[in-house]
This record gives C-alpha cells, structure tokens and sequence, in this order.
C-alpha cells in the first residue's frame, strides 16, 4: 500500500463522505449513490479511488456490489502517524 494513494484518496470530501458512510456497515453502490446529490458514474469514480487505495473493499452478491470498509489500512495509517508523533516528542 502506498500512503501516497491513501492520502491522495482521503483529500476529497465525498470520498471521506463515503467512508463516513461505509461505517455503519456494508452497502451496495445503488445505496451509496442515494446518499449523494451525484451520477452513478461519479460515485464509481470515487469508489474505484477507494478502492485503488485500499481504504474499501468490494463484494459480488449476484447482481449487486457491495461495499465495505477495509479498516486494517486505516489502522496501518494510525500506527504509522503514531510512530511519527512518538519521534518527534524526543
């Protein structure tokens, strides 16, 4: 994983949105796209994003595509902004 793709993904605010969205448990991309004043093809493009940058993983049920959260990126992103913050105080 790189940070770079994370960080990349998180500066957008509908895609934190999405995340937001996303913590309350799986849903899939019609569900999303409810949530926003946005196009289907919008919401894909950020949830590619998300995807690409591990933040979400996805899951094929039959016809539909379901989203969730991948939180042991997030949790690789906290340890690593901890360990900064441990060297710093020094």
């Amino acid at each position: 994983m790189a940070f770079e793709d994370t960080f990349k993904a998180l500066s957008d605010p509908t895609r934190r949105q999405i995340l937001q969205l996303l913590r309350h448990g799986r849903k899939n991309a019609g569900e999303i796209v409810r949530e926003f004043g946005l196009t289907g093809a919008t919401i894909s493009h950020h949830l590619n994003i998300l995807k690409n940058a591990e933040l979400i993983s996805d899951e094929h049920e039959g016809t539909f595509v379901y989203y969730s959260l991948n939180t042991s990126v997030l949790e690789d992103i906290i340890l690593w902004i901890t360990d900064l913050k441990e060297g710093t105080s020094e």
